[in-house]
């Protein structure tokens, strides 16, 4: 008989019906409990021990709140520290046998987690707005970085075991540049106006990127640029040939288009200082400054009329001047600014450009394929080679310069082999100029012009950029954010991206609550934390090969700055989205385990042991089976057997080696499935999945209505 009962409940007093059990109340009040084989519709389990609670005066230590019924005078407990290392355990050790990709590697290594699977498969579809959706949620520079990424998400594609790795970005550039050809480009929701205002400094891609994401939650930004045009690096220190600045232009223009505002020929120092932008009422500045000075080598003869700093160089080329470098140039650097400024001394005219590497093209830092294509256009390099000194003419000029060859030893902080000069090598080589492009810093010297009491919390590391807390883009000077390569250092696009789409997150919860809270990072399962990913795991798949970038050919590129690269057609980018191998889960936007994993901060390799690594069932047409991604929660087992009358399902074999199968291990398609989905509806992972009606299986983003089947 139904009676009222009194339990208290982390010290609160609460009435309930003796009938329930004690997460039913707990889920009633509000009181969060986390839970992976429990159902609404479905009789308590027990299985996956996340629900425990600590019941005073009971027989066990613990107890399961799924199970266990309420009775009078009951003193429950469910957030202590302990309950938490039992949670977090549970959750552990379910994951040390979780043989599978929430996401993957491309987007896992993408700086600004991009959901590379996503977009490609909305690609796939021939829905490029859709893709450009997707990928905006992240990257409000698809076009940009379809051109100028380094992309790690290939160096990380697991095609590369297969065959050669996905285009992803040449796809981007493609969805991208299809929406911004069009009538009417995507243009993102923005919240109503919150009457907060954001400082930018630096109208770079991390400026302007904050600036994006800060104006989409309604907040009012104003972006102060130190130069005559917006885009920091990507206008000033990448040519025209790999990043038209029309395209830029553009992107800029749509970020704007949301109402941020941009003040150009304002420098911070010169023109204001942070105490001003404070003094303007401003709830938060962001500073993305950048890094735009050129780094001197040291050597001698390094003040030779005709010796430029790499940066220097391409930002004077990019304002329309035309510096004098004569026929024979040299380049001194491996990274990717050496290889713009080679390349773009053969289009003002140099005969003969010769880049200059103390190691071997093995350890360049440069895009092997930016590398490839200045070999193409006649750029020479010498390899295990270091300058020594300029030497002048007469007047001051270059005329040549003196090297020495070197071997390499061990590797070095940065993991490369140390290059060690081989005595008596020296030779010299004949120069008209001399470019370096070495590395880069920011300009600190604002700083001189703040008072006392910003100078003193504003602080800088050797490196020359500034110092801020870890996942919160914050300085000691409350409301003062930086990010980008003032924070970074010298560094990618997508890496400058990434910091203002992050830091404009935790600057919306300082203006709005006021506390400073640092990024999330979500937990991800990863199969590569559980073992290495080899060549022989995908034998299975077929070899498709990918589809090229069309380019000018070299001899037409060194006549001027026309664009190298073409870009994609609707069939290449349809078949390349093809070669995608969908890595991720489908289910990562709704994974319940996925969910709780990141409240726990797991360690899914802390029991790392023995694991199942079993195959797909695919051949059902409406669902798909991971038996890999399956917890033995059995909510399917129960769903199918409790609710449809049906037991399509159960549990095979004992202990580490039970599964979920059909009975007498049939495929799903041979039984008497009838395919109403609740079993994947119960599913709290991603074991069980409805296929889409799509090429691609997503990941997408739906809306979830729950319907009954006709």
């Amino acid at each position: 008989m139904m009676a009222k009962v009194n339990v208290t409940i982390n010290g609160t007093k609460y009435t309930a019906d003796n009938n329930q059990t004690v997460l039913d109340v707990c889920k009633e009040h509000g009181i969060d409990i986390p839970t992976l084989c429990y159902h609404e519709q479905l009789e308590p389990y027990g299985s996956c021990f996340l629900c425990t609670v600590e019941i005073k005066g009971a027989r066990k230590k613990y107890s399961l709140s799924c199970g266990t019924k309420v009775s009078d005078g009951m003193e429950i407990q469910t957030d202590t520290n302990e309950i938490w290392k039992q949670r977090k355990m549970a959750l552990e050790l379910l994951l040390s046998n979780h043989y599978a990709d929430c996401i993957g590697p491309c987007k896992d290594t993408c700086p600004s987690n991009v959901d590379v699977q996503g977009y490609i498969a909305a690609i796939a579809e021939g829905n490029y707005k859709e893709a450009v959706k997707i990928i905006k949620r992240d990257n409000p520079f698809p076009s940009v970085c379809g051109r100028v990424c380094t992309r790690p998400c290939e160096d990380a594609c697991r095609r590369n075991l297969v065959d050669s790795r996905v285009g992803i970005d040449f796809l981007k550039r493609y969805a991208a540049d299809k929406d911004l050809a069009s009538e009417n480009s995507y243009t993102p929701p923005k919240k109503p106006d919150t009457g907060k205002r954001i400082a930018i400094v630096g109208a770079g891609p991390a400026g302007l990127s904050c600036a994006f994401y800060l104006a989409k939650n309604g907040h009012s930004v104003d972006i102060f640029e130190q130069y005559d045009k917006p885009g920091g690096m990507v206008r000033y220190g990448i040519p025209e040939y790999r990043q038209p600045n029309s395209v830029l232009d553009i992107e800029i223009k749509s970020i704007t288009d949301l109402g941020p505002k941009i003040f150009t020929n304002q420098k911070l120092g010169r023109d204001f200082t942070l105490n001003d932008l404070k003094n303007k009422g401003y709830d938060a500045i962001f500073l993305a400054i950048g890094a735009h000075k050129s780094m001197a080598m040291g050597i001698e003869g390094e003040d030779a009329k005709g010796a430029f700093g790499g940066i220097d160089f391409l930002h004077d080329v990019a304002s329309g001047k035309k510096p004098e470098i004569g026929n024979d140039v040299i380049v001194i650097g491996g990274g990717n600014t050496a290889i713009d400024t080679a390349r773009v001394s053969l289009r003002l005219g140099a005969k003969n450009v010769t880049m200059i590497y103390r190691r071997t093209i093995n350890e360049m830092p440069a895009h092997k394929t930016e590398i490839q294509d200045a070999l193409d256009e006649g750029v020479k390099i010498e390899f295990l080679t270091n300058p020594v000194r300029i030497i002048k003419d007469d007047n001051g000029s270059v005329s040549e310069i003196e090297c020495i060859r070197m071997k390499l030893g061990e590797p070095d902080s940065s993991g490369r082999r140390r290059p060690l000069p081989v005595e008596g090598s020296n030779f010299r080589i004949k120069a008209s100029s001399v470019i370096f492009s070495i590395g880069q810093r920011s300009d600190l010297t604002f700083i001189n012009n703040e008072s006392d009491d910003i100078a003193s919390k504003v602080k800088f590391t050797r490196k020359n950029t500034i110092e801020t807390s870890k996942n919160t883009f914050s300085t000691d000077y409350p409301g003062i954010f930086a990010g980008g390569d003032f924070r970074r250092g010298p560094d990618t696009v997508i890496g400058a991206i990434a910091d203002g789409k992050k830091a404009a997150w935790v600057i919306d919860k300082y203006i709005t609550n006021g506390e400073i809270v640092p990024y999330p990072e979500d937990f991800f399962s990863k199969k590569d934390a559980l073992a290495e990913q080899l060549s022989e795991n995908y034998k299975h798949l077929p070899k498709l090969p990918k589809v090229e970038m069309p380019k000018l050919p070299p001899e037409v590129r060194i006549k001027g700055f026309d664009e190298v690269e073409l870009g994609f057609d609707d069939e290449m980018a349809h078949n390349e989205s093809l070669r995608c191998l969908e890595c991720g889960c489908k289910a990562v936007f709704d994974c319940e385990l996925k969910k709780i994993s990141t409240e726990y901060n797991v360690d899914q390799t802390y029991f790392k042991g023995e694991f199942k690594d079993l195959p797909v069932d695919d051949s059902h047409p409406y669902i798909t089976f991971e038996p890999n991604k399956c917890i033995s929660c059995s909510r399917c087992i129960r769903m199918c057997k409790e609710v449809v009358g049906l037991s399509i399902l159960g549990l095979v074999n004992r202990g580490f080696k039970t599964i979920v199968r059909p009975a007498m291990d049939k495929p799903l398609l041979e039984t008497e499935c009838i395919s109403c989905g609740l079993c994947a509806d119960a599913c709290p992972t991603g074991a069980i999945v409805i296929k889409p009606n799509t090429l691609k299986p997503g990941p997408f983003k739906v809306e979830t209505k729950k319907t009954v089947c006709p």
